[in-house]
C-alpha cells in the first residue's frame, strides 16, 4: 500500500512538473508601455502607442502560444513617476518587458529596476548615447543623437556653411547633439560661434533666436525634443531669420513629420539628418504610412512611431526565439543581433551594445501635392552610435 502511494505521488509530481512550462506559457505575456500621454511630450506617447497597437493589429496578439497584453501607463515625462510606474508594473502586474520611455531621464530612472528585476527595457524613443550602458537589460529601437548630429556636421561645411550657432534643449540628448555636431564641425573646418541651451520645461525660444540673429552665423543648428519643433520654426520665421540669410539645420526632431504641415512655408528648404521620414520611398514604408494613417484618422507617423513599431517587432521575435518561455536574460539575448527590414530601411540590433545600427538620411523639406515632406536626398549606411565608437 505504502509503495503504491509513493508511486502515485511520484506520478503526480511528474505530471505537475510537465504541466509547469505549459502553465507558464498559458500566462499572458505582458508589455508595460510607459509613455508621456499628457504634457509637453504627449505627441511622443500618442505616436508610439498607435504604432505598437498597429503592429499587434497586423501581426496578431498571440506569439508562440502566449497572449500578448499591452499595459499603457502615462508618466507625463516625469522621471520619478516613470520609476514608480515601472516598479508597480514589475511587482504588481508582473510584466515580462518594460518599453516606451519618451525622454532620457525617464529611461535612466528605470534602468536600475530593469537590472534588479532582470526585466528587458526596450527604449522606443529616448536618444542619449549612454542609455544602453545604464543596464545590461536595455535594448534600443529608436536612434541616438550622435548618429544624426555627426551626419549633419559632415554635410554642412560641404554646402557653404562655415559658421554656426548651436541651439539645443538643455538635457542629456541636447548636450549629445551639441557636442557631436560641434566636435565634427570643427574637425571639418567649421566654426561654432556660440552654443546656446534652452530649458527643457516651458521653453521660450524668442530670446535665444534674437541672439542668433545678432550673431549672424551662416546657419543655426537645432535640436529640440519631439513636439517642440513647430515653436522653433514659428519663431524663426517671425524674426525673419530665413530672410536674413541664416539657414536652419538640425536633427530631424525640428521638422517632425507629426507637425510639419502646420509649420508653413518657413520650413521649406530646411535640411536635417535623421533615421526616418514618412516620405521614405520604400514599399515597406509606403504600406506602413498608409496603414498607420488609416488606423489613426489620417495622423502621419513620425520617427517616434517607427521606434515603437520596430520595438514591438523586436519583442515579438525574441518571444518566438524563446519558444514562448520568455525570461529576462533569454529575451534580451534573443533581441541581440536581430536584423530586419524596417519601414525606415535595413536595421540591426548590435549584439555588443544592444543599440540600433541604421541608415541616417539627409532630407530637405519640400512641398508635394500641397503637403510638406522631409524628402531624402542622401544616405549614410549602417551608422553605429558614434558615442560608443570612441
Amino acid at each position: 500500500m505504502h509503495k503504491r502511494t509513493l508511486l502515485q505521488g511520484a506520478a503526480s509530481a511528474a505530471l505537475l512538473a510537465a504541466a509547469a512550462p505549459v502553465f507558464a506559457q498559458a500566462q499572458p505575456f505582458k508589455i508595460g508601455l510607459i509613455l508621456p500621454m499628457t504634457g509637453q511630450q504627449a505627441t511622443t506617447g500618442r505616436q508610439i502607442e498607435a504604432a505598437a497597437r498597429l503592429w499587434m493589429q497586423q501581426n496578431g496578439d498571440t506569439v508562440a502560444g502566449r497572449k500578448v497584453q499591452l499595459i499603457v501607463k502615462d508618466d507625463t515625462s516625469l522621471p520619478d513617476t516613470t520609476r514608480r510606474l515601472a516598479q508597480e508594473l514589475v511587482v504588481n502586474d508582473k510584466v515580462d518587458v518594460l518599453a516606451g520611455f519618451g525622454i532620457t531621464p525617464s529611461a535612466m530612472a528605470t534602468a536600475p529596476i530593469a537590472t534588479q528585476s532582470k526585466t528587458p527595457l526596450v527604449v522606443m524613443a529616448a536618444a542619449t548615447s549612454s542609455i544602453t550602458q545604464a543596464s545590461p537589460f536595455v535594448v534600443r529601437t529608436s536612434f541616438t543623437l550622435p548618429q544624426a548630429a555627426v551626419a549633419m556636421a559632415d554635410w554642412a561645411p560641404k554646402n557653404g556653411i562655415k559658421t554656426a550657432v548651436t541651439l539645443v534643449t538643455d538635457y542629456a540628448p541636447g548636450i549629445d547633439a551639441e557636442k557631436f555636431f560641434r566636435d565634427r564641425f570643427l574637425f571639418n573646418g567649421g566654426k561654432v560661434v556660440e552654443s546656446l541651451r534652452v530649458p527643457l520645461r516651458n521653453p521660450d525660444f524668442a530670446p535665444f533666436l534674437q541672439k542668433v540673429r545678432d550673431l549672424k552665423p551662416d546657419a543655426l543648428y537645432v535640436f529640440v525634443p519631439s513636439g517642440a519643433g513647430a515653436a522653433v520654426m514659428k519663431q524663426f520665421g517671425e524674426r525673419g531669420m530665413d530672410k536674413a540669410g541664416i539657414r536652419l539645420i538640425g536633427t530631424g526632431d525640428v521638422t517632425d513629420d507629426d507637425q510639419l504641415n502646420d509649420m508653413g512655408d518657413v520650413a521649406l528648404g530646411v535640411v536635417t539628418s535623421h533615421h526616418y521620414s514618412a516620405a521614405h520611398p520604400s514599399p515597406a514604408n509606403k504600406k506602413f504610412v498608409a496603414e498607420f494613417q488609416k488606423a489613426n484618422k489620417g495622423l502621419r507617423p513620425n520617427f517616434m512611431a517607427i521606434g515603437g513599431y520596430d520595438g514591438m517587432r523586436v519583442i515579438y521575435e525574441a518571444l518566438k526565439k524563446t519558444g514562448g518561455k520568455g525570461g529576462g536574460e533569454a529575451l534580451v539575448n534573443a533581441m541581440k543581433g536581430q536584423i530586419f527590414e524596417s519601414p525606415r530601411g535595413p536595421v540591426f540590433i548590435d549584439a555588443q551594445t544592444r543599440d540600433i545600427v541604421q541608415n541616417i538620411y539627409l532630407r530637405k523639406v519640400e512641398k508635394k501635392d500641397g503637403q510638406l515632406w522631409n524628402v531624402e536626398f542622401d544616405v549614410i549606411k549602417d551608422v553605429k552610435d558614434p558615442g560608443k565608437a570612441r
